[in-house]
């Protein structure tokens, strides 16, 4: 009975979220704060994305945070990420998931964007020289996810998210949600896997501070400050909807197909499919492939990541208790640059 309620539950979430959220490419540049859709960790980027189905543990708060319930006892993650190699950006994140109680999981997950430093210029000196800044974008998520039986997994997220730029700033909150619903074709197989997640749901954002303020003059010579309203701005929301499944070849060797939709608020829609193959939970190798429709050459397309990306996961035990290191590489392709290099290190203790 729950699993008949289940699945029902779950279609009905995905028809009603395309329909709200389906993709708008006429409001491309519209919203704001897009650092909310650069996924920071190496193991699942390197999927493109597309194992909203099958992420768990810590590094599943930013793709889906349901998967954050699979925890074990604890994880703690690190990453450096390489943004649009050749820009000179990079991205730090910081994670660590807890099992609170018998069924629940709580993860404070940390990104951090490195712009480098930038001169300042003015209209009287163009050229700078008069020192630099540096703008800073901090996204600070807290989540709980709780497994409510052997198939149903489920969780939420609040995002603080906050970007400056010398004399200016906004701040705000956002909202993920998501569900994992996993099956099988006996008890012994839970090797069919669906997911929806939905992500950066909040109010507009509004940049403010003293770099919009601005001094003049009045018809009397007497000096005034003016200051100038920004226009707000919306958060990239989108919904993410997948599934897989796993192949087991043999008893050490399996091969994972995943598949998912992305329905983008602000941007045309994706669909990635991926293959990832392991052996037992020692070396994991990933592909995935995503595509945009008209998105086919550089000067149709308008999401940042698209074709084939891969990555590889070689994890090691410590001792006999179930503890692990995990190393993570993926690689994303682009059409400008060269592409992004994620780097991870993932303890299970």
């Amino acid at each position: 009975m729950i699993n008949k309620i289940s699945i029902s539950a779950i279609a009905a979430a995905t028809f009603f979220s395309v329909q709200v959220w389906a993709g708008n490419e006429d409001r491309v540049g519209q919203s704001g704060a897009n650092e909310l859709i650069i996924n920071p960790w190496a193991r699942s980027a390197g999927w493109m994305n597309c194992n909203t189905s099958t992420v768990r543990g810590m590094e599943a708060q930013y793709l889906n945070v349901a998967g954050t319930a699979f925890t074990r006892k604890t994880e703690i993650g690190f990453s450096h990420t390489t943004w649009l190699k050749g820009t000179g950006i990079s991205i730090n994140s910081f994670g660590i998931s807890q099992k609170v109680g018998e069924s629940g999981a709580i993860t404070l997950g940390i990104m951090s964007m490195d712009f480098g430093k930038i001169d300042i210029t003015t209209p009287d000196l163009p050229e700078g020289g008069i020192g630099t800044f540096k703008p800073q974008f901090l996204n600070v998520g807290l989540s709980y996810a709780k497994a409510f039986s052997n198939s149903i997994y489920g969780g939420l997220t609040i995002k603080v998210i906050s970007e400056s730029v010398a004399d200016v700033r906004a701040s705000g909150i956002a909202f993920d949600a998501g569900i994992q619903y996993v099956t099988g074709f006996n008890k012994e197989k839970d090797n069919l896997r669906f997911g929806i997640s939905l992500k950066n749901v909040g109010a507009p954002l509004t940049f403010k501070g003293d770099g919009l303020a601005s001094k003049g003059f009045t018809s009397d010579n007497v000096s005034l400050t003016i200051s100038q309203r920004a226009e707000r701005f919306e958060l990239p929301s989108l919904v993410n909807i997948g599934g897989s499944y796993d192949f087991k070849l043999a008893e050490m060797h399996r091969i994972t197909l995943s598949a998912a939709f992305t329905s983008n608020s602000f941007s045309r829609d994706q669909t990635a499919v991926g293959l990832e193959y392991g052996f037992k939970n020692l070396f994991m190798l990933r592909a995935g492939y995503a595509y945009e429709r008209k998105g086919a050459s550089e000067d149709e397309t308008i999401n940042v990541y698209r074709g084939f990306g891969a990555g590889v996961t070689v994890e090691a035990p410590i001792g006999k208790s179930g503890k692990s290191i995990g190393l993570d590489y993926s690689y994303r392709p682009t059409y400008t640059f060269d592409g992004t290099h994620s780097f991870g290190v993932l303890l299970k203790l």
